[in-house]
């Protein structure tokens, strides 16, 4: 009897302990392959974005900017991930992805798609409204393998100069979060060109929305750490004071940390724009 007893005792502890393991989100904006960019080209940084994924350890990534050949060379450095989306202006391998890489150890997709920032989303290659360029939303549905939760991953990289467009992706984003999650919590990532009193940060966390998003660096119980600022700009320090790249949430989550992260090998960095990392729990 008291062996059963201990035994149960042990599996309900180690059942605790598997619900407990954090989920570990990234978004970085790993620059363009620009090779006007001299000693700060892609050739000359793959292996510091790659080293900084696997240092952190992180269990789901949304990239902006990569371009195809970006992305095999990821594909090559991260082996244990696989990804998703396709390239914004052909819906398949031209032009920036924003894309989704996934540790297969962890997680298990289950569904993914890619719509458009316009007001024909399912036409690939179209500019909407004002926009300087074609913007897209990148999004997977998955399974923890450790906790057998499900969640949605959205990622995207808004306009940098149309600020119409800009206003009205914020608004179909919390749309498209809603119709497609439904009640599944959902992680939002990406680099939304935006500081926090602009206007589409004040649309995507309207209280008064029911459709809001929450900042996970707001209810994140550790202090924040590192930049608050998160676009560098090549320079010794951050451009902005006021962060333009974001992890939102959708739905009951607990935030144990957020950071931006920003190493530096002999004074360069690993991109233009620091990565930002939350560890979290689903409720």
């Amino acid at each position: 009897m008291r062996k059963l007893l201990l035994s149960g005792v042990c599996s309900l502890i180690v059942g605790m302990a598997t619900a407990q393991v954090p989920l570990k989100v990234m978004t970085f904006n790993i620059r363009y392959n620009n090779p006007d960019d001299s000693l700060n080209a892609w050739p000359h940084r793959k292996d510091k974005v790659a080293s900084e994924v696997l240092f952190l350890g992180a269990h789901t990534l949304g990239v902006q900017e990569a371009l195809n050949d970006q992305m095999q060379d990821l594909q090559q450095q991260l082996p244990q991930y696989k990804s998703i989306g396709v390239g914004r202006d052909d819906g398949k391998t031209k032009g920036e992805f924003s894309a989704i890489f996934y540790d297969t150890t962890r997680l298990q997709l289950l569904k993914s798609e890619t719509f458009w920032l316009s007001e024909t989303p399912a036409v690939a290659g179209k500019i909407g409204w004002d926009g300087a360029c074609t913007r897209i939303v990148t999004w997977g549905k998955f399974k923890d393998k450790k906790t057998n939760k499900l969640f949605f991953h959205f990622n995207t990289h808004f306009d940098h100069m149309g600020k119409i467009a800009r206003r009205e992706s914020a608004k179909f984003l919390l749309q498209q979060v809603h119709h497609i999650a439904g009640n599944v919590p959902a992680i939002i990532t990406g680099d939304f060109n935006a500081i926090p009193s602009d206007e589409p940060i004040q649309i995507i966390m309207n209280p008064n929305d029911p459709l809001h998003l929450t900042d996970s660096k707001a209810i994140s119980e550790t202090p924040h750490f590192g930049p608050i600022g998160t676009f560098n700009g090549w320079q010794a320090a951050e451009r902005e004071p006021q962060p333009i790249d974001y992890i939102f949430l959708k739905g009951k989550f607990q935030i144990l940390k957020h950071a931006s992260i920003s190493p530096t090998w002999e004074g360069r960095y690993a991109s233009d724009h620091f990565a930002v990392y939350t560890e979290l729990l689903m409720k």
